[in-house]
């Protein structure tokens, strides 16, 4: 049984097959265009991208498996996150296509959020899917989320999360890429920014800024800023930055751990696959992570959701 995935995010436009039998994942994904110093796209800028991409992404996804268009179900991302006023129009895209392929093949089409792709796509790579039969912290951390969740198991919808700590203003991804641009990086800029990072040789011992679980960024934004102003080295600032988000991290981990106690802990979305952060955080907390290349906007996790929903949640 096969299971085509399909996403368009604000930042990606991806699909994958899952294999429910060899457990395999094959997918393709492009970056949306965005111009030099932009920090993004205008919504309306998106969705004619992906509707230019998508049909690629698919053909090329097609053109590398044997399945030869036999497809037993599609799901797709329809919103950021699963609760009431989540909506972004890039997601259009990828619905109407999906849509479109259950209507032709008459298969089942399954909808799910992003979110919920990010966890599954985490889980995954880790080899960690058994984790839905019980509960665990999810952390999701990107430029639309920087929050962590509980995720408990469902009978009818394979795992409900609810929010237990969140940033207060910027994302981590937003401050990532703000400082990226700042300093002249190309957006998205998590792996420009991780690559000047590691060129610095300055270490920062940081107080992360909390209100109980959640925690504040934009501050981290102003003194980046200060530091280029005042001639520090982009390097430097970019090592300032990321010690900045783990910072943060670790509180709000430190005290759900207590809030939830011996709870696994996911770590999935884009800014997840910075190997400083991979390295703290699994050390310190013993934390499953996704592979770079499931960390980030995939549809891989939503291939394999569709897969489980389709065998009524059975891993």
């Amino acid at each position: 049984m096969r299971y085509l995935g399909i996403d368009t995010s604000n930042y990606t436009t991806s699909a994958a097959l899952y294999d429910s039998q060899t457990k395999t994942i094959t997918q393709k994904k492009m970056l949306l265009p965005v111009k030099a110093g932009e920090r993004g796209l205008r919504q309306s800028d998106a969705v004619f991208h992906h509707t230019v991409q998508l049909p690629q992404i698919i053909e090329n996804l097609f053109s590398e498996t044997e399945c030869q268009g036999k497809v037993d179900g599609v799901g797709v991302s329809v919103f950021p996150r699963r609760e009431k006023g989540s909506y972004m129009p890039c997601f259009l895209a990828g619905k109407a296509t999906a849509h479109t392929v259950s209507a032709v093949l008459g298969i089942p089409c399954a909808e799910f959020s992003h979110q919920e792709g990010h966890i599954t796509a985490a889980l995954y790579s880790a080899n960690q899917l058994p984790l839905l039969t019980s509960s665990f912290l999810a952390f999701h951390i990107s430029g639309g989320t920087t929050e962590a969740l509980l995720v408990q198991p469902d009978s009818n919808k394979i795992f409900t999360v609810q929010r237990v700590a969140r940033s207060l203003d910027l994302k981590a991804g937003q401050l990532i890429d703000r400082v990226g641009v700042m300093l002249g990086l190309q957006f998205p800029c998590g792996k420009e920014l991780e690559i000047l990072s590691d060129s610095s040789t300055q270490r920062f011992h940081m107080r992360p800024t909390m209100k109980g679980a959640d925690c504040c960024l934009s501050g981290l934004e102003n003194q980046c800023r200060n530091m280029l102003t005042n001639g520090e080295q982009p390097a430097d600032i970019a090592r300032f930055c990321m010690s900045g988000v783990l910072s943060v991290l670790i509180g709000m981990a430190d005290i759900l751990q207590k809030q939830y106690p011996s709870l696994p802990i996911l770590f999935s979305g884009g800014v997840a696959s910075n190997r400083m952060l991979r390295a703290v955080l699994s050390d310190r907390y013993n934390a499953f992570f996704a592979e770079p290349e499931f960390s980030a906007d995939n549809a891989a996790g939503i291939a394999v959701l569709s897969a489980l929903q389709a065998n009524g949640g059975w891993i």
